[in-house]
């Protein structure tokens, strides 16, 4: 049964496209502006097949075959939550949103999701527990917007989102993800590859807020639960890449004095397209390194060792500095040329 949502999620999330797509080109038109990295107006909305599909694979099982799900009742806030935040992404999608509003939208939708983790849950035990739920909430707040931010070239999600999403399946076999998150994974892994076709490079689609702010909820909520079960290193190697390039970015404008709540184009893999990069050369480091996170983050679930889990941390960390850089250099390469 495993082995059959994956592939359900992808045709639904392709069929949905197909259907919507004339919907698409005329309410959810992308038009090029100082963020972009496309020059011709494209259709944006890909996001609510994928969530779409999410939700359908699931809703399917609770229907279908109850007996897979453990608790229901916290999946259906997740996904109401989801759904909710989706909303937000249209509206942002069809009309730019102010700042406040669209933040207090996603900062409500995340602490609904956070009201429905079981009360002992814990990551950091020596933490007050208010302390705590306060931190995951800036953090999950900051994880929805990154996954926005950094949605911006052809496949730059699907590099993501494939590797992570397979890895917390894995690690779901593994025993270190509840059940019912482990199939969430395995259905938003799906419905991202049905996704990708539509937005291959040239894009004939994008995700739009509509799909990179819930799909940033759904992530971060999986990547709670892992870190949960004792596996923060896990739950921080597998998103390292964007955790990285999007904080780091964040903190070189916030110390040039920039204005960070505007558009711009100076993320490391929009520096590198900037340099010379062709959008594969990007997508395919980007997911040769995800894989490569994903197999250090597999060595912290076989191992209790705190220095082997320090070492995993270092070296993804290492790997991820490498393709930073490499992507820096790309734009000092064409500047000096």
């Amino acid at each position: 049964m495993l082995g059959l949502l994956g592939p359900a999620a992808a045709i639904i999330s392709a069929a949905l496209i197909v259907l919507l797509s004339p919907y698409f080109l005329r309410y959810a038109l992308a038009r090029p502006n100082a963020r972009s990295s496309h020059r011709e107006p494209t259709p944006q909305g890909g996001g609510i097949a994928v969530i779409g599909a999410t939700t359908a694979v699931i809703a399917g099982i609770l229907i279908f075959i109850p007996t897979l799900l453990s608790d229901p009742f916290r999946l259906a806030v997740v996904f109401a939550s989801t759904t909710s935040l989706a909303i937000v992404g249209a509206t942002d999608d069809m009309r730019p949103l102010e700042v406040l509003p669209r933040l207090l939208l996603q900062a409500t939708a995340i602490a609904v999701v956070l009201a429905a983790l079981p009360a002992d849950l814990r990551i950091i035990h020596f933490l007050p527990w208010w302390f705590e739920r306060a931190l995951m909430l800036i953090a999950l707040l900051w994880f929805v917007n990154l996954v926005n931010f950094m949605d911006g070239i052809d496949w730059m999600t699907v590099a993501e989102v494939v590797p992570v999403t397979a890895g917390l399946t894995l690690f779901g076999l593994m025993g270190g993800l509840p059940h019912d998150a482990m199939l969430i994974a395995i259905a938003l892994c799906g419905a991202i590859i049905g996704f990708a076709p539509f937005n291959r490079p040239v894009a004939q689609l994008f995700l739009g807020d509509v799909g990179s702010l819930p799909i940033g909820l759904l992530l971060g909520w999986l990547l709670i639960l892992l870190a949960s079960r004792g596996h923060l290193a896990a739950s921080l190697l597998l998103p390292l890449y964007y955790l990285s390039d999007a904080t780091i970015t964040l903190l070189r404008r916030l110390v040039s004095g920039e204005q960070v709540l505007q558009a711009h184009r100076n993320h490391f893999y929009q520096r590198a397209m900037d340099g010379g990069f062709s959008v594969y050369q990007i997508v395919v480091r980007v997911f040769g390194l995800n894989i490569m996170l994903v197999g250090l983050a597999a060595v912290t679930l076989i191992s209790t060792s705190s220095w082997l889990h320090v070492t995993m941390l270092a070296s993804g960390s290492a790997l991820v500095g490498i393709l930073l850089w490499d992507f820096s250099c790309a734009r000092r390469k064409k500047i000096g040329a």
